[in-house]
């Protein structure tokens, strides 16, 4: 646990092994026992298997129990939204580390690696640790909306055919602990004119629309003093850079005429992955030096970040940002402040007046960066990705692009980086630097001020950790106890039948199929009809009440496919053998060319709605 970043992949398995298991066994030894535990990105799971050995142990029940137990009582956060992003062992290293362990829950190696594979039946496949902790959990989520579609689509495969717009990752999006972020000023300001109720009910949008009580000039003066102390610090921080490195006292003394306290300051400071793009501003140097270089409306760049230990292209990235910055034309206009911490992040979102944020979308899970700069007044200048997707309007901030991906090129990737840039550049030529100047005999630039109100009144209150906890705590937290407590409920009663109907589905689930299916009214359906279905069902040694059979309708593309489709309920009707009949009807509320599916899956009302991956069967 020394070094979070270095070493093999048998120091990594070693970490998550501590980070899990380690972590519930410590919690255990503190007397903790939670009612329900939250794995925030797949490097915790293991503590969903430590927490099924730790019930077999202490309770006394089967495997299969204290799975349904464990899982009931367990939320799972994804992070990544790119498959390389996620840890994956190869078996042989599972085996490794966990031969003794597998004995312990008695299962033989095929089951065990199945729990952390897409398709349990490819002994290809390695052993992924989001998926482990997607299968032993009740509930799974995305950082934000657009995070959640990326991450359906990514595990789609997982659910064995279930449609993407069905499976079951919702969305809860980032957001910041405001008061840890905004300067002290500002807290002033925010006492004076929000009250008390900023502090305590932060996700509270009355209280933030409070902010256009403030002053114009109240607002931009403190504004102001953070931008000073920003170029302050920038230039302290580069003396300190230059003296390490030997330069000479008058190259040392240049460091003080490196930007300015009163132009407008854009910040990016980031993880140097090459996604992100930290190079997009300076893709036409000579443009981005007429921006930076105009005397009359001055613009400066202040940069931060680091990058992997073992991400050579995002080195390379800051050695070239460094390069650049050194050009003659631009040495006074860009400042690359080393050794990025929290420190320099607070000066930074609390000091500029524009967030960069150019990240290849869909890749940027949520960011949260920039909420930090809003709450502190600044703009953000960013691609539609992560939370920005959410965040962004008008009045709040600017957008580069519409949203397109890379694959919307026909160029690919230098395409985009090629208009994105472009984009960019006519952003800050034609909005962003005259609003910024546009001031009148008082010197108060009154737009800019206005957007800055508009801005943080629409966001604050809503990219929040308090909101976001309350997310939490009102959709995953609050059911998943709720559930256990009732399946443990009378000696664990419903919680073995769960799980021994359960067993009876994993056996009984090969039989099951959909043997034909009846449109009860053939000719042409009209708007304000209803689609009657019959599906004929063969069930083998289920019940009817075991299934949950729906009929699937939507519009159709150009491949006669069913695009983002609607399900409605079917019924029970009777049973011949081992044929069950189910009836249902969905509702035409819209013309074109349309089609329709039958599809089956488990039910059982005490999995809570809870969508059991790779059991799904299409007519």
């Amino acid at each position: 646990t020394q070094q979070l970043y270095g070493g093999d992949i048998n120091m990594r398995m070693e970490q998550e092994i501590m980070l899990g298991i380690g972590g519930v066994r410590a919690l255990s030894a503190m007397g903790i026992n939670p009612a329900v535990c939250h794995m925030n990105e797949g490097h915790s799971a293991f503590l969903a298997l430590e927490r099924i050995r730790m019930l077999m142990d202490e309770e006394k029940i089967s495997y299969r129990e204290a799975k349904e137990e464990v899982i009931a009582s367990s939320v799972f956060t994804t992070h990544t939204p790119v498959p390389a992003g996620n840890d994956v062992f190869t078996p042989q290293l599972v085996q490794k580390y966990f031969q003794d362990f597998m004995d312990k829950l008695g299962l033989d190696m095929k089951t065990f690696l199945g729990l952390g594979r897409q398709n349990p039946a490819d002994d290809r496949e390695g052993f992924c640790m989001t998926v482990l902790a997607m299968r032993l959990s009740s509930f799974t989520n995305g950082v934000s909306q657009l995070h959640s579609e990326v991450s359906k689509k990514m595990w789609a495969p997982m659910y064995g055919g279930l449609d993407t717009h069905d499976v079951p990752i919702r969305a809860i999006t980032n957001g910041i602990h405001i008061r840890s972020w905004i300067s002290d000023d500002l807290w002033g300001l925010f006492d004076r004119y929000l009250g008390a109720r900023w502090v305590h009910e932060p996700a509270n949008d009355s209280v933030w629309q409070r902010i256009h009580d403030v002053p114009d000039t109240e607002l931009w003066r403190t504004h102001e003093r953070r931008r000073e102390r920003l170029v302050g610090f920038a230039r302290g921080m580069l003396k300190k850079q230059l003296q390490k490195r030997g330069s000479t006292p008058s190259e040392v003394s240049l460091a003080d005429e490196t930007l300015r306290p009163d132009a407008l300051t854009i910040g990016f400071a980031r993880r140097f992955a090459t996604y992100k793009r930290a190079n997009l501003l300076f893709n036409d140097l000579d443009r981005l030096k007429r921006i930076l270089c105009n005397n009359e409306r001055p613009v400066q760049l202040v940069i931060a970040g680091k990058a992997h230990p073992r991400d050579h292209e995002g080195k390379t990235l800051i050695k070239n940002i460094i390069h650049w910055a050194r050009d003659k034309d631009l040495r006074s206009r860009i400042s690359f402040v080393e050794n990025y911490d929290i420190n320099l992040a607070r000066y930074m979102v609390q000091g500029v007046d524009i967030w960069l944020n150019t990240p290849r979308r869909p890749m940027e899970a949520s960011g949260t960066s920039g909420m930090k700069a809003s709450a502190n007044g600044a703009l953000n200048l960013s691609i539609l990705d992560g939370w920005w997707c959410e965040g962004y309007g008008v009045n709040t901030g600017w957008a580069i692009g519409m949203g397109e991906e890379a694959s919307d090129f026909p160029g690919g990737e230098g395409e985009q980086d090629m208009i994105e840039s472009t984009a960019l550049y006519d952003l800050l030529e034609k909005e962003i630097v005259p609003l910024f100047y546009d001031r009148g005999s008082d010197d108060m630039p009154r737009g800019w001020i206005n957007m800055m109100k508009t801005s943080m009144s629409q966001l604050n209150s809503v990219f929040n950790t308090n909101r976001m906890v309350r997310n939490y705590t009102v959709f995953f937290y609050l059911p998943c106890a709720q559930r256990v407590k009732s399946l443990k409920e009378d000696n664990r009663k419903r919680l073995k039948a769960l799980a021994s109907w359960k067993g009876t589905i994993e056996q009984q689930w090969p039989s099951v199929m959909v043997d034909h299916v009846e449109q009860v009214v053939s000719s042409d359906l009209r708007v304000g009809q209803m689609l009657e279905v019959k599906a004929h069902v063969r069930i083998g040694g289920l019940k009817p009440e075991d299934l949950k059979v729906e009929i699937f309708f939507g519009a159709l593309d150009v491949r006669d496919d069913i695009v983002e489709g609607s399900p409605a309920p079917m019924t029970f009707e009777k049973q011949d053998d081992a044929i069950a009949v189910f009836k249902g009807s969905a509702p035409l509320t819209q013309s074109g060319r349309h089609g329709f599916s039958v599809r089956v899956l488990p039910s059982n009302p005490d999995m809570f709605d809870r969508v059991e991956p790779g059991y799904v069967r299409w007519a």
